[in-house]
């Protein structure tokens, strides 16, 4: 395996991180009038994730600076030509990074009432444009010879990107809900595992609706699995995964059931980077796709940057593991509040 497909698998490692940690953190937010329905079950809520969910955006960033570092021309193509979608991203999570914190500061109705509103906003915007911005980068997207976004914002809003944006939604509500049952006991637990099951049998419904539509209009994505059909054994853990969540939820074992959407999310991510690859963003004229080739920095730089990453990330990955062990087990009354 070369530095290139090294970097494409790191960089999909922490693509892959994020989602599934911050992804919880999106889908607490996104179903936060359906979960909390008591001003001491919304304090729960918050206090499920206020040890987490900065930590869970270091994911993001650490990605976003290895495609910066590695792919440099993926990084001036995307955050050029998705600019306004990225800011209402970027938007987003600073006014839930907000909420969280200064929701619980002072104790007054009408405060609490308006940053409810911003957490949850903050939250499902997000967590539907992030599906959106892979839709479009599985769908090809307009580029020039000179790897320049050619389209406009409206044109990112195409029913396929729509579609893979519904799908990405559902399976962050599906982390969050899951996370839920995992933190929460009584009745919150009670609602969140109704929630969580419902969420993950329509998340799978539209999995293997976006599969199908894939293969008979995007079947460029499918040509590596043709070429090696043993790739097809991540989409059947995504599947496993995805599938397994309701399932376990029905028959008593709710601690499983949020390893089991982190596995389907996994699954799910790992399917599309098995279908793009070698490519990072594909272009509607095939000619013009950015590749972990044409669109790489040079290999000096892969492979300093890669021994850097090989310190960094298990320093990351060792502090994630040690924070989510310090805060094991169900959210206390008593512990309520940010």
């Amino acid at each position: 395996m070369d530095l290139n497909s090294i970097w494409f698998l790191l960089v999909g490692v922490l693509i892959a991180g994020y989602a599934v940690l911050d992804g919880f953190d999106l889908g607490i937010g996104s179903l936060y009038y359906l979960l909390g329905k008591t001003e001491s079950e919304k304090q729960l809520l918050h206090a499920s994730i206020g040890p987490f969910w900065n930590g869970n955006e270091v994911w993001l960033l650490t990605g976003g600076g290895a495609i910066f570092a590695a792919f440099p021309l993926v990084y001036a193509t995307v955050f050029s030509g998705f600019y306004l979608a990225m800011m209402l991203v970027l938007f987003g999570l600073i006014m839930r990074a907000a909420a969280v914190e200064f929701r619980n500061q002072i104790e007054d109705e009408t405060w609490h009432k308006w940053f409810d509103i911003i957490f949850f906003a903050g939250s499902f915007l997000p967590a539907l444009l992030f599906g959106v911005a892979m839709g479009n980068i599985a769908g090809g997207i307009p580029l020039d010879s000179t790897h320049r976004y050619t389209g406009g914002f409206f044109g990112l809003l195409n029913p396929y990107a729509l579609l893979l944006g519904v799908l990405g939604l559902f399976a962050f509500l599906a982390q969050g809900s899951t996370y839920a049952v995992l933190k929460h006991e009584g009745t919150l637990q009670e609602r969140a595992a109704r929630l969580a099951s419902s969420i993950s049998w329509i998340w799978l419904l539209l999995f293997i609706i976006a599969s199908v539509v894939t293969y008979i209009f995007k079947p460029g994505l499918w040509s590596n699995y043709f070429s090696y059909p043993m790739l097809y054994v991540v989409p059947l853990l995504a599947f496993i995964g995805i599938a397994a969540a309701p399932l376990l939820l029905k028959n008593g074992y709710r601690d499983a059931a949020f390893p089991a959407t982190s596995l389907g999310m996994l699954g799910m991510i790992g399917t599309l980077g098995a279908g793009l690859y070698p490519n990072l963003v594909p272009a509607n004229n095939p000619a013009y796709s950015l590749t972990i080739y044409n669109a790489s920095s040079s290999p000096l730089t892969l492979k300093a940057m890669l021994i850097i990453a090989l310190i960094g990330v298990p320093i990351v990955l060792l502090y994630t593991i040690w924070m989510y062990w310090i805060f094991r087990g169900p959210v206390k009354i008593d512990e309520a509040g940010y």
